[in-house]
């Protein structure tokens, strides 16, 4: 990636975490709001590219970068949400009848599994047909 092309990476992924706080502030819209909040999250896990926003750094290695923060995201929600379902088994149970299903019986938990396993695969076969081409 030369100069130029590593600027304008640069800018547009601090751009994107200025737009998403001008959706969370703007004072019109509960639903821009909302989007907002979400793009705040995905500017965050973004930001970790920055680093990589160097002239001379190929441009695949920012992809392989983008692969390594999503792979760990989908990771760190299977981790949160037992932990969440945990605390609310243990600490609020008290006060709130059990209405769903355990979270390992959602779609939406195995659905990140597949995504955080799928991720992992692209990350190992990238790796795998860099050695090879070597």
């Amino acid at each position: 990636m030369n100069a130029r092309a590593a600027l304008r990476l640069e800018y547009a992924i601090i751009g994107l975490g200025i737009f998403a706080l001008a959706l969370i502030f703007q004072p019109f819209s509960l639903t821009l709001f909302g989007a907002g909040c979400a793009l705040v999250v995905v500017a965050g896990l973004v930001n970790n590219l920055l680093p990589l926003c160097q002239p001379g750094v190929p441009l695949r290695s920012v992809g392989v970068g983008a692969l390594i923060v999503a792979d760990i995201f989908s990771i760190m929600l299977l981790i949160a949400i037992p932990a969440a379902h945990l605390y609310g088994a243990y600490f609020v149970i008290s006060t709130a009848p059990d209405t769903a299903d355990p979270f390992y019986l959602q779609p939406f938990y195995w659905g990140i599994a597949v995504v955080a396993a799928l991720l992992g695969a692209a990350i190992w076969m990238l790796q795998a047909r860099k050695r090879i081409g070597d």
